[in-house]
């Protein structure tokens, strides 16, 4: 039953061009930011300064690379990476790390985006809002983003050559955990619609969850998040999870993982 989750990866998405407007970060490709809120963007937040990457120079490095730590996003964007290669039809939206504090832009970012479209699949990097934007219902602007983020997508599925039906979603770490929480909270908006991108669905069609975090509740013997209520309609999910993660830790993909299976979605 995963088999499908793992091929969905292979598939191939397209993109037209979009109208851009830029904000601090630009991917390492030069690659154009979009808005994704047209005008007020909901239950915004005062900024506590200029976005900016908030890496120093003692920051560590990720196998030899140094991480984007991108903070004070208080105006999300999407970036589209156009496919390399045959165009069949599906797309990813990539939600990187940063604890719902910051943004990991590149490791878990831009560096994905070039794998996935360099394997023919059109990505879009969400530059969600941070900090304090999650978890879900702590605050609603991260999820409140992804929402708007797959909505726009599957809207602009026709003009971006996109099978409509083959839409899924990618985190790390709090940003796996925002894929978990769109898996399951999806059919209600969390703001009032601000145009016709939010009248489509914006339920993924499959999830890949890595690492993480918020599913199980380290203080309550890592008792499954109540937040994050599976039903048949969640969608297929493949998760990938080292057992000695000492930061998200496996009982978060356990738990999520036995309810995936207990309520029959393929996982």
């Amino acid at each position: 039953m995963v088999k499908p989750l793992i091929l969905a990866l292979c598939f191939v998405g397209a993109f037209s061009h979009l109208s851009a407007q830029t904000s601090g970060w630009r991917s390492a490709a030069g690659l154009a930011e979009t808005p994704i809120w047209p005008g007020a963007i909901p239950d915004a937040a005062p900024a506590a300064g200029p976005e900016a990457d908030t890496s120093s120079s003692n920051s560590a490095l990720i196998a030899g690379k140094p991480l984007i730590r991108l903070g004070n996003v208080a105006r999300p964007t999407m970036t589209v990476y156009p496919p390399k290669g045959k165009n069949t039809g599906a797309a990813v939206v990539v939600f990187p790390d940063g604890g719902y504090q910051i943004l990991a832009m590149a490791l878990e970012g831009s560096e994905v985006c070039d794998w996935l479209s360099s394997s023919g699949i059109t990505c879009v990097l969400l530059k969600y809002r941070v900090p304090d934007s999650g978890p879900y219902p702590k605050s609603p602007a991260a999820l409140e983003d992804a929402q708007r983020a797959v909505g726009l997508v599957r809207f602009h599925a026709r003009d971006w050559h996109i099978d409509p039906h083959r839409i899924g979603v990618l985190g790390f770490s709090a940003g796996a955990h925002l894929a978990a929480a769109l898996s399951t909270h999806f059919d209600q908006r969390l703001y009032k619609p601000v145009d016709l991108a939010d009248q489509v669905s914006c339920r993924p069609d499959f999830a890949v969850v890595i690492y993480p975090g918020y599913l199980a509740i380290a203080d309550k013997e890592f008792a499954p998040n109540p937040n994050i209520h599976v039903t048949a309609q969640t969608p297929p999910t493949f998760l990938l999870q080292t057992e000695d993660d000492r930061v998200a830790h496996v009982e978060s993909s356990l738990v999520y993982y036995a309810a995936l299976k207990a309520t029959g979605v393929p996982v």
